[in-house]
């Protein structure tokens, strides 16, 4: 049967699903059967992965980002007062030097008064021979100061335009995963699966067995149950996954880097085996592109993808075949 008779007979909705999705096209033209919702949903699944570890580059590359910009102000403002203690002493000492001019001393002041540069009046005091030790030895200590800084500022500036550029570069990777999370949009829409969520859900309450600060982390996740799924988010409002972890566990007095990556790696000495898990143990998944919260009882909470609320989950086969291992913070 020719492809467009069929699409003729299709309901708008499912037509545009097997459109855009599910139909194969073959040397005869033939269509294949109307897609499942299973179908659908292995699709689904696909396009949360692949958006799960674009999203996590991207926010990796970012932090590195922030975090070299954050450094680079720091070194620019040190500079900036150093720069202003050396004028400040420049000051002083040339007019100790006018002072030796006016009274006889120095010949030469209108000269070394000119120079451009710490280094080039210190030199021609030194010459003239009529500042004191203590004053060169200040000015010297602070020229050297200055140099030091500036070698750091350019560090700090090199670092900057390095993440700049990386950060270029993966801004046309975020093209692709907005590309990813619209598409998941418009396919959860289309199986009415899209839950827009709630960014003032008050959650639910947390009655397992975890105490410390584990129940105080968990006890905050519990609260965020129904908030919407962002990717880059970190509430209070809306969370991906990390960044929901994040905030879950800072209100217990815990400081977890940001993102799946990082948290993976600052936990290489604090990983526990998936048998011999904790409530508010940290749970990685295969490729570390997404990340939950153990809350006990075989249960998760975190905050799953596009289209999608933080909720609680059941560890069933099909979590535990993609859990790569658990971090206890």
């Amino acid at each position: 049967m020719p492809v467009r008779s069929v699409r003729k007979r299709l309901v708008p909705a499912v037509a545009g699903l097997a459109a855009a999705l599910l139909l194969t096209p073959t040397g005869s033209a033939s269509a294949e059967p109307r897609p499942t919702v299973a179908q659908a949903k292995t699709r689904l699944d696909k396009l949360q992965d692949q958006a799960d570890k674009m999203v996590e580059r991207y926010n990796t590359v970012a932090e590195k980002y922030k975090s070299a910009k954050r450094k680079y102000g720091r070194l620019d403002q040190e500079l900036s007062r150093e720069t202003g203690k050396v004028a400040d002493l420049r000051e002083d000492v040339v007019s100790a030097a006018s002072n030796m001019y006016q009274y006889g001393g120095l010949m030469s002041v209108p000269g070394i008064v000119s120079q451009d540069d710490p280094a080039g009046l210190l030199s021609g005091l030194a010459v003239a021979n009529q500042v004191t030790a203590g004053q060169a030895q200040t000015l010297e200590e602070f020229d050297n100061a200055t140099k030091g800084l500036r070698t750091r500022r350019g560090k700090a500036k090199s670092a900057y335009d390095d993440m700049a550029k990386i950060l270029a570069d993966v801004a046309k990777e975020k093209k692709q995963v907005d590309k990813l999370v619209g598409e998941q949009e418009r396919l959860l829409r289309r199986l009415n699966q899209f839950n827009a969520g709630d960014p003032n859900s008050r959650g639910i309450k947390y009655t397992g067995t975890a105490s410390g600060n584990a129940k105080v982390a968990l006890q905050f996740a519990f609260a965020q149950v129904g908030k919407p799924y962002r990717y880059g988010a970190t509430g209070p409002g809306a969370y991906d996954c990390s960044g929901f972890a994040q905030a879950s566990w800072a209100k217990a007095g815990v400081r977890l880097p940001r993102t799946t990556y990082s948290q993976w790696a600052w936990g290489s000495a604090r990983r526990v085996s998936l048998n011999d898990l904790q409530p508010g143990d940290l749970l990685f998944s295969n490729g570390l592109g997404h990340m939950g919260i153990y809350a006990g009882a075989g249960k998760m909470v975190h905050a799953p993808h596009t289209g999608d609320v933080v909720k609680v989950v059941t560890l069933d086969s099909y979590w535990r075949g993609r859990l790569v291992g658990a971090v206890r913070p």
